[in-house]
């Protein structure tokens, strides 16, 4: 008998993740991700696109933007439900940057949902790392797993969201790559996380290849710009320089958006997101194309930039960072992604149509580059997102690296010099 009795000890430890736990909750984020991405589509058609009455009725965009914007403070408020107000570029690809609370699920899937239709500048990106985070987290409490070690926990909450990035993203090293450059390189055993990551992200990949189910991977063509000139190394130069400016305006952005809400509206949680529901529905009003996350309008201004001409895609530019910074400190639930790249692509577009002999590949692509590199702080990740998305060849893909690299200097640039005048 002495020996089957459990050491009290040894009773509340948790287990280290095996690979069977890994491809466990490979296939729960992918499969709830998938699930995700199919019902918000489903229902920003209902509500926006494919509704003919909405379209016949331009008052029906400031009354639905206030309407869901209400929703979401009401949601923030009673249910609790989490926001990025206080997390950066990075924190929205990893969740909100607090501790992670699974019983809040069901407000923050409600209050995303909700963000998304809102026409609020916001991804649906940041949803999903909330929410897969939420249950990896109440996986492991269940399931007593990697719950002791800091390290064992993050390696498995990153395997789970390689899985979901992956799958969307339509790239089998996204966040295998992202991961290494960030959230686990050189730390303990990241070898063993990036295996896990690997894993976890292919399971997320052909799970979305198998249903049929369209990644972001090919999203923004363009045609391919064939050899490589001395003229094309001095262009990549000049847009990365470009491309972290853009980054650099967009933190600032935040910053100051987060001072402006703060000062204005101190503890009231439903008066801030209703005030940007103000001007998200003034602005979407006159200019439908800067409402959501930009990821679908960014196809028609690509078709035809000129209908827009070049001061008008620069004005979309800097409203749609405005608006996203906007809309993070206000409370809104969303990721910054194709906001970025609603930005970059616009700049680009601008510069394409004021200097024609530039290729437009290279005008659009090497900003995206520059500016994912210094927001992220990760150039590999950075590049190979464009990569994906563009669909970039082996040329561009030098030029891409050269335009991160350019970024990357520069903002190490600005940070020492940020540094010298604090400590004066």
């Amino acid at each position: 008998m002495t020996g089957t009795a459990e050491d009290p000890a040894r009773s509340g430890e948790s287990e280290e993740p095996k690979i069977v736990h890994i491809i466990f909750i490979a296939l729960i984020a992918i499969a709830f991700t998938a699930g995700y991405i199919v019902f918000y589509e489903l229902l920003i058609n209902a509500v926006w696109f494919d509704n003919d009455y909405t379209g016949a009725n331009r008052w029906l965009i400031p009354a639905g933007v206030m309407i869901f914007s209400l929703l979401v403070g009401l949601c923030r408020k009673y249910l609790h439900a989490p926001t990025m107000i206080d997390g950066g570029f990075v924190e929205s690809m990893k969740g909100s940057g607090k501790k992670v609370d699974y019983r809040t699920f069901p407000a923050a899937l409600l209050s995303s949902l909700l963000s998304l239709l809102s026409g609020a500048s916001v991804g649906p990106e940041g949803a999903i790392s909330i929410l897969v985070s939420d249950i990896t987290s109440f996986i492991q409490e269940k399931f007593r797993i990697a719950r002791e070690s800091a390290d064992e926990t993050l390696g498995f909450n990153v395997a789970a969201l390689a899985s979901a990035y992956n799958g969307i993203i339509g790239s089998v090293l996204f966040t295998g790559v992202f991961a290494t450059e960030f959230q686990v390189g050189g730390k303990r055993g990241a070898l063993k996380f990036l295996t896990w990551n690997l894993l976890a992200g292919s399971i997320g990949y052909l799970f979305f290849l198998l249903l049929g189910l369209p990644p972001f991977a090919h999203s923004i063509l363009f045609p391919p710009i064939g050899e490589l000139h001395l003229g094309y190394v001095l262009y990549a130069i000049v847009f990365g320089i470009i491309g972290a400016l853009l980054a650099v305006f967009t933190g600032l952005s935040m910053q100051a958006m987060g001072r402006i809400v703060d000062r204005t509206f101190k503890d009231q949680i439903i008066l801030p997101i209703l005030a940007a529901g103000v001007v998200i529905a003034f602005v979407g009003y006159f200019v439908p194309d800067l409402l959501f996350s930009g990821q679908d309008q960014i196809h028609t201004i690509i078709a035809d930039p000129v209908a827009f001409g070049a001061a008008m895609l620069l004005g979309m530019a800097v409203a749609k960072i405005l608006l996203l910074a906007l809309s993070f400190r206000s409370g809104f639930i969303g990721g910054p992604v194709f906001p970025l790249l609603f930005s970059c692509t616009m700049i680009g577009l601008a510069i394409n149509l004021v200097f024609p002999a530039v290729p437009v590949s290279i005008c659009v692509l090497c900003i995206e580059a520059a500016a994912f590199a210094l927001a992220l702080g990760a150039p590999l990740t950075a590049i190979l997102l464009v990569v994906v998305i563009g669909t970039a060849d082996p040329t561009m893909s030098v030029l891409l690296a050269l335009s991160a690299v350019t970024a990357m200097i520069l903002g190490e640039g600005i940070k020492r010099r940020r540094d010298v005048q604090s400590t004066q």
